[in-house]
């Protein structure tokens, strides 16, 4: 099972960006797939906030820490059983490991900022089945990656994803899963990823979903305004690679 994922979040220049996504979903990733413990590999673009639907707007808080690099329009997932491929060896250790080539492409990104993580918990949406059997995630996704704002604020957020916001999810159509993740390596102490079939049931279903319960729905509220986020998270976005 792919209880461990590393994210990358990243920019890049309008100039050589074709060139670049061409190298790394025709050439980097086929090959770096083939990494042992590598269970799958996922490329995401980020979409553009007019065309996401959210119940957030003014609740969320990002962080101002100049040393949080802020790239958020690509997202790099890789699913593991455990972090370990991930750390032996370490992200830094395989950079040395690559070719010139390698690293002049790789040099494109901008603003990248990464995470290592491990799953917390997770549930299946109603449309789990259109999650391909490589148990690569689906086709749309929604990811955050923040800090809980306070250590007392920790047992607080962690029962309202137990008690509230993953439930939520099994039941919520379009979704196909979601993740509440924790960090082993990352700014982030704290990471959400959601599988979606496509963007506009996400759009259409996932805004109200609190609406039946007004009194969870108002925790939801409490929650969301401690939170300290990374720059542009949450992040709504569509697969790459492999091809939908």
């Amino acid at each position: 099972m792919d209880r461990s994922i590393w994210a990358t979040w990243y920019n890049l220049e309008e100039q050589g960006k074709q060139e670049y996504l061409d190298w790394l979903h025709e050439v980097h990733l086929p090959e770096a797939k083939k990494r042992d413990g590598y269970l799958w590999i996922a490329h995401y673009q980020s979409q553009e906030k007019k065309n996401i639907l959210n119940n957030v707007e003014g609740r969320l808080g990002h962080t101002n820490d100049p040393s949080v690099p802020d790239g958020d329009r690509y997202i790099l997932l890789i699913g593991a059983e455990t972090t370990k491929p991930f750390f032996y060896p370490t992200p830094a250790e395989l950079q040395e490991t690559y070719s010139t080539e390698t690293k002049e492409m790789l040099a494109k990104r901008i603003g990248e900022r990464s995470g290592i993580y491990v799953e917390e918990d997770r549930v299946n949406g109603p449309d789990v089945s259109q999650r391909s059997s490589d148990l690569t995630p689906g086709p749309w996704i929604q990811m955050g990656s923040f800090n809980s704002g306070k250590v007392e604020d920790e047992d607080e957020l962690g029962a309202w994803y137990a008690q509230w916001r993953l439930p939520c999810m099994e039941t919520l159509e379009g979704c196909i899963g979601c993740r509440k993740l924790v960090s082993a390596s990352s700014w982030a102490k704290h990471s959400v990823l959601y599988e979606f079939v496509s963007l506009e049931l996400r759009n259409k279903f996932f805004p109200i979903h609190e609406k039946h319960d007004p009194v969870r729905e108002e925790w939801t509220d409490v929650v969301v305004r401690k939170l300290v986020h990374a720059p542009g998270s949450p992040n709504v976005a569509k697969r790459l690679y492999p091809p939908i």
